[in-house]
């Protein structure tokens, strides 16, 4: 059963300690566009059942991705897309909707989702990999 949306915006607002649930949604948005573009099959699929209605949709109508983005990419595009963002405010934001997504699907469909995306995505889920 899919976390209820206040709950998924409420963990994303406390961990990026956003002033309000407006601006917790802003971010997820972004964030989970830009990660649908880069997921596929029944991966993508297990995460949006994970998620509120509103969120599911956005990670399975993502953005076109030309090519996977390393994460420093994923981070620039981020900032690009989100109204007066850096790049370190972009990573913030980046760590507070994916470490959410991550506690809400666990830790082994997230696993399974790090092999499809480029090296170093496990520290922006904030689920570090052994080398």
């Amino acid at each position: 059963m899919p976390i209820r949306r206040e709950a998924f915006l409420a963990n994303i607002q406390e961990r990026g300690e956003y002033a309000n649930p407006e601006e917790a949604d802003r971010v997820a948005r972004v964030v989970l566009a830009l990660l649908g573009a880069h997921l596929a099959g029944t991966v993508r699929a297990e995460l949006a059942a994970r998620l509120p209605e509103t969120y599911a949709l956005i990670l399975l109508n993502p953005l076109q991705a030309a090519e996977p983005l390393s994460p420093e990419r994923f981070v620039r595009a981020t900032a690009a897309w989100i109204e007066g963002a850096t790049e370190k405010t972009a990573l913030w934001d980046i760590g507070a909707v994916l470490s959410t997504a991550a506690s809400t699907a666990g830790d082994d469909l997230i696993s399974e989702l790090l092999l499809q995306l480029p090296p170093g995505y496990d520290l922006l889920f904030g689920h570090p990999q052994p080398t």
